[in-house]
């Protein structure tokens, strides 16, 4: 079966599962890597780098909190005041890194971590005088840490759904050329959802997918997955069809 279509060999899908995934960053404290036109500014782990070097920066120009300063600002901050909110978030921004620092390479660059942790963060300063509990730093600190283990959750789980939709386009492929091929016309989505054993409801959005993939990137498809570029031998075909 040397013209066969396989499982992942088409090499347009194997890109779209490779390339990059949407970075986390948000806000002034992302350091962009590319122009508002698209064009590259830097490599994106240098970028990562910098932005790192950048917050650390940051953290060390701050001052640290006077005695007593801490909780005159946690009870403002509790009211509301936004200067206070924003002078507890940057006194405690080299405590983020820190954190941020002993979560990496887990799905989300240092500067992605620390961004999620100052949401964290942010959000012991607005409720912790509400919360009755005794330290402010380790409240703080269990803060930090549930933002950036729920995001490195959250980028894992995107990361597993792309995988799977990127095996399911595929498999979708190989099905509907073969089936092009050998009923000279093209399969209906209920042909296709019998054959491949998934509901039509599934059928359709993966449809969707390849279609708008189709569209988006026309040339390469093409280059990769013309059907008169392929071999097929319509007895494994046939056999594959029907087994």
């Amino acid at each position: 079966m040397a013209g066969c279509v396989k499982r992942g060999t088409f090499a347009f899908w194997r890109n779209f599962s490779d390339a990059p995934k949407p970075s986390r960053k948000i806000g002034a404290m992302a350091s962009p890597s590319r122009h508002d036109d698209g064009s590259d500014l830097q490599p994106a782990g240098q970028g990562d780098a910098a932005a790192l070097r950048a917050l650390k920066r940051r953290a060390h120009d701050t001052g640290s909190l006077a005695p007593g300063e801490e909780a005159r600002l946690l009870e403002r901050a509790a009211l509301g005041d936004r200067t206070s909110q924003d002078r507890l978030v940057a006194a405690y921004l080299d405590r983020v890194i820190r954190i941020a620092a002993t979560r990496g390479e887990q799905g989300l660059s240092i500067p992605d971590l620390v961004q999620e942790g100052s949401i964290g963060l942010l959000e012991a300063v607005r409720t912790f005088v509400e919360s009755g509990e005794p330290d402010f730093t380790s409240f703080a600190e269990g803060r930090i840490a549930a933002q950036m283990d729920a995001a490195i959750a959250a980028e894992s789980a995107a990361v597993r759904e792309g995988e799977l939709l990127v095996a399911a386009a595929t498999d979708y492929e190989r099905t509907e050329l073969i089936m092009r091929r050998l009923l000279h016309r093209e399969p209906s989505p209920a042909e296709l959802a019998e054959k491949l054993e998934w509901t039509l409801e599934r059928t359709r959005y993966v449809a969707q997918v390849v279609a708008e993939a189709r569209r988006r990137y026309d040339e390469e498809i093409l280059a990769f997955i013309d059907p008169e570029a392929i071999d097929f031998d319509d007895d494994d075909e046939r056999a594959e069809l029907d087994g």
